[in-house]
């Protein structure tokens, strides 16, 4: 496995909370004082959930592909996935309160996403150049021995047996206008807590069989949050979680439920001994 050299970041479901973004890519040295990219030739990957939640989730995609530009032009690299709440905001802009047979979900798509922390103001300022970013980015990929995705899930799986299918599969779902297709959709992104029970590890379980079918040896999620899907109070949240036998790495720290945005860098301690910038 070839490892690049230059240091790697991940951060999680910012939930359009855009001023503590600005902060913890500060305090990781990723931006100045101004929000300018100052990472030099370092890689940021966003696990996705810009959206809903919090106050300004069109501004956080603006941040992030703003980001992009700046740091391609300095040496570096930021890149973005898809997460959940990305795909539920487009449905509720697609299908809008359209029902679908058998689903009891008042006002349709537009209810689920509002149920789910869906925010006006992102609805209204949804422009066609945040959906076309939105629907190009890709649900997963592999470097440097992490599986990064958003969903802590493995029905993945159900979209290809490769990284470039799995992409090719939900780019294949976006551009659907199936309601009932986008309703599975939106469930299957959702999904979460598929690795809490895979310890201690064992060849056939969850966690090793996405390692096994997409590679890396350290699978990275966000979507669950640390406050709480794990335990962890609001006020101690300070580092990315390592569970499942140290396979699995969740670094959502719940920044809409009073936890914070954290910046974990990969390859600070080498592969699996990840630490947080501090915020």
């Amino acid at each position: 496995m070839s490892v690049d050299q230059t240091p790697l970041f991940v951060v999680a479901d910012v939930h359009g909370h855009r001023a503590e973004l600005r902060d913890a890519l500060r305090e990781a040295g990723l931006t100045d004082a101004a929000g300018h990219w100052s990472g030099a030739d370092a890689r940021l990957w966003l696990l996705g959930d810009y959206v809903d939640r919090g106050p300004d989730g069109i501004g956080v995609i603006d941040d992030v592909r703003r980001l992009t530009g700046e740091a391609a032009a300095a040496g570096g690299e930021v890149h973005a996935l898809l997460g959940n709440h990305e795909v539920q905001l487009l449905a509720a802009y697609l299908l809008g309160t359209g029902t679908v047979p058998g689903w009891l979900q008042q006002d349709g798509f537009r209810g689920a996403w509002a149920r789910f922390g869906g925010r006006d103001d992102d609805l209204r300022g949804l422009r066609d150049e945040h959906i076309s970013w939105i629907v190009s980015r890709p649900a997963m990929t592999v470097v440097d021995g992490y599986l990064l995705v958003h969903s802590d899930t493995t029905r993945y799986r159900e979209f290809g047996d490769s990284v470039a299918a799995v992409n090719a599969g939900i780019a294949q779902a976006l551009a659907s206008r199936d309601a009932a297709g986008w309703l599975a959709f939106c469930h299957q992104m959702s999904d979460r807590g598929a690795f809490r029970d895979s310890e201690p590890a064992k060849p056939d379980d969850p966690v090793a069989t996405m390692l096994g079918t997409y590679g890396g040896e350290v699978l990275v999620h966000g979507h669950s949050t640390l406050t709480k899907h794990f335990g962890v109070a609001p006020g101690e949240v300070r580092e990315a979680l390592r569970y499942a036998d140290g396979r699995v790495l969740a670094i959502d720290g719940g920044v809409y439920e009073g936890g914070r945005i954290l910046v974990t860098r990969l390859d600070d301690h080498g592969l699996g001994r990840a630490r947080s910038a501090p915020v």
